[in-house]
């Protein structure tokens, strides 16, 4: 079914909290990946595992830490996910799965796992101890969501797939990028195989690109929300979660943290880029 003949859930009202489940038919809670779990683009971090272990070179980490310092100023955007979907692919392409599989662990232990939201985490946790059903979905891709997914005690994960011949990528997509309308998507036809009910259902999500999964649901919570979907949360009084510490006295330096640390990150990327070139040389 496609996604605009679903009718769309009514919006709770923002006080509202998860109910424990008292009805014969499942309830889930879904969960966006990026600033809504995980601190920053995880896609980034994974990247620079590559890099570290020799799968990406330097020009690749040089525009990727471009796209993660205009997703950390301005939020989520389309062509931002485009852009590393491609890169990535690329970078993975005729690698084995159980390869990228082992880099997600590590990555998940060295960095991801420090930039759980502790306010998250406690809100999944209340959703499992309430009885509800909990799964991530995002545009990352499959091995590092089912990891994550597995780490903070979700049910499953609905993610990006790469696709795979002989256990080998191909550098292609299997379906489509899981990301905005196709988020919905993906939930909607899960909740056919798992009988769920939606208008019971609760999702969180950070971005303006989230709002069709959250339109999906009877309980959209926005968790650190860009400025688009604040504004939507605002108009049609959804509730809204923040969990960035100390909102407030950092708000103003947001943007300028994110310049000076982003400009740091390339400056890093240039000194050893050059090195590189002087050791050929030399």
């Amino acid at each position: 079914m496609a996604l605009l003949e679903r009718p769309l859930a009514t919006a709770p009202a923002p006080n509202w909290e998860p109910q424990a489940q008292t009805l014969d038919t499942p309830v889930a809670a879904f969960f966006d990946l990026d600033n809504t779990i995980i601190r920053g683009a995880s896609v980034f971090h994974l990247a620079i595992g590559l890099y570290r272990r020799k799968m990406l070179s330097l020009r690749d980490i040089g525009r990727l830490v471009g796209i993660n310092l205009r997703y950390l100023m301005f939020g989520e955007s389309a062509a931002g996910v485009e852009a590393t979907r491609t890169k990535s692919l690329d970078a993975i392409k005729g690698r084995p799965a159980a390869q990228m599989a082992a880099v997600a662990e590590q990555v998940w232990d060295e960095v991801l796992a420090q930039r759980v939201y502790p306010g998250t985490q406690a809100l999944l946790d209340q959703h499992l101890a309430w009885g509800h059903q909990v799964w991530l979905v995002s545009a990352s891709p499959t091995e590092v969501l089912d990891l994550i997914a597995d780490r903070v005690g979700a049910t499953g994960a609905l993610g990006t797939k790469a696709e795979r011949r002989h256990g080998v990528y191909t550098g292609r997509l299997e379906g489509g990028l899981l990301h905005g309308p196709q988020k919905a998507d993906a939930i909607h036809q899960l909740a056919l195989q798992r009988g769920l009910e939606l208008s019971q259902c609760y999702a969180y999500g950070d971005s303006g690109n989230d709002i069709p999964m959250l339109l999906l649901v009877g309980h959209p919570c926005a968790i650190n929300p860009d400025k688009r979907l604040r504004r939507y949360c605002n108009t049609n009084e959804w509730p809204i979660r923040e969990f960035r510490a100390k909102r407030r006295a950092v708000k103003r330096s947001l943007r300028t943290a994110s310049r000076v640390g982003g400009l740091w990150a390339t400056w890093v990327v240039l000194q050893r880029m050059l090195g590189a070139l002087r050791h050929r040389r030399g």
